[in-house]
């Protein structure tokens, strides 16, 4: 057993993977150049947070280091620590939800910048600041109407008197979030507009950073000096219901475990949900909600094999589901097929409004129990 090279074993071939992830860079490299494009004369950060939305931060920020990123957007302090090493020595990588207390002193030695939400965090890092003798660098967040993270409008006052009056931090950009960038025509849109108009010039001449990338498509008011894109840099729609201008970066296919024929009359997956109505062919696939499929797409969601949709009857399972393949000819499929579970014919977004979610949750609750493919 000592022997057995089990690293090799892993990374095999021939391991017979449940399904098989595959992650464009050269794609997503296009993408980023297609946002930079949009935005100019403002610079373009990547939010890889949450693993790159379950690409792998560290293959994602690389690939678009090399393409030219120099901001980078994680969540949490581990997120932005264990990032550190991948990036040039030049980019700025920044913790969107700040500090927890006890953080301060790993993110000042990774040369990582927080986000300031609050008093409190403002103060611990001034403080490891005069620990580290020297200025650190911080992003300053207002809350212009999301209710979700940031100086509220009755701390602006003092907040400026403070930051006057704390020369240890480096203020680099003022920024807030819109709440409903996805949704064009929104008049939540406008309203933090107008809020964000209000903090720029309260806060002058700091450069400000808003825009995701709903915010990226809806013109240069938005914008501000930094805009911030995630889900549009991994091919997701930064519109809901509009043409998506971005390019596809993710496909997955999932392997067929069995096929079978059961007559009518039979009840399959779990508490036997579909019942059969004639004889029929079934296929099961190795794959379910452990791996990203969610349940809700039992009886609802599908399949493709070269542009036919098979429909999933009966439950998802942890690690399998069941599609209906009688409108298939005999021996279409057999044990090791693949099928389609996002690409040609199925988007993100397809996937998404059949499981009654969103792209973003598809993406991260991908698991790591697929093959990876870089390409």
């Amino acid at each position: 057993m000592d022997s057995i090279d089990w690293r090799s074993l892993m990374n095999a071939e021939t391991l017979g993977y449940p399904g098989y992830l595959t992650i464009d860079l050269g794609a997503l490299a296009r993408n980023y150049a297609r946002l930079v494009a949009m935005a100019a004369p403002a610079e373009v950060s990547a939010v890889v947070k949450a693993d790159a939305y379950g690409l792998g931060a560290a293959r994602v920020a690389e690939a678009l280091a090399e393409a030219g990123c120099r901001h980078f957007f994680v969540a949490h302090a581990g997120e932005a620590i264990a990032l550190r090493p991948h990036l040039p020595d030049d980019a700025r990588l920044v913790v969107l939800n700040g500090l927890l207390p006890g953080a301060e002193a790993a993110v000042a030695a990774a040369h990582c910048i927080p986000v300031i939400n609050s008093f409190a965090q403002l103060a611990r890092w001034r403080a490891q600041a005069k620990i580290e003798g020297q200025r650190l660098p911080a992003l300053l967040q207002f809350d212009t109407g999301m209710s979700r993270l940031g100086f509220s409008p009755s701390d602006r006052i003092a907040l400026h008197a403070d930051i006057q009056n704390s020369p240890e931090i480096e203020i680099l950009y003022v920024m807030s979030h819109l709440a409903s960038a996805d949704e064009p025509d929104s008049a939540q849109n406008q309203a933090q507009l107008d809020e964000m108009r209000k903090v720029a010039a309260e806060f002058a001449p700091l450069p400000l950073c808003f825009a995701n990338s709903g915010g990226v498509l809806m013109g240069a008011d938005y914008h501000g000096a930094l805009a911030r894109p995630g889900i549009a840099l991994y091919g997701g729609a930064p519109h809901a219901g509009s043409a998506n201008p971005m390019e596809p970066v993710v496909s997955l296919s999932i392997a067929v475990v069995q096929t079978h024929t059961v007559p009518a009359g039979a009840a399959v997956g779990y508490s036997g949900t579909h019942v059969t109505t004639g004889e029929t062919r079934l296929a099961t696939l190795a794959a379910g909600y452990a791996d990203g499929l969610r349940r809700s797409l039992s009886s609802r969601g599908a399949v493709y094999l070269q542009g036919q949709r098979l429909p999933i009857v009966g439950r998802v399972s942890m690690d399998s589901m069941t599609v209906d393949i009688s409108d298939l000819p005999e021996g279409a499929l057999d044990l090791g097929s693949l099928v389609e579970v996002i690409g040609p014919h199925q988007t993100l977004e397809m996937l998404a409004e059949d499981a009654g979610t969103i792209a973003y949750e598809i993406l991260t609750s991908l698991g790591h129990r697929y093959r990876r493919d870089y390409r």
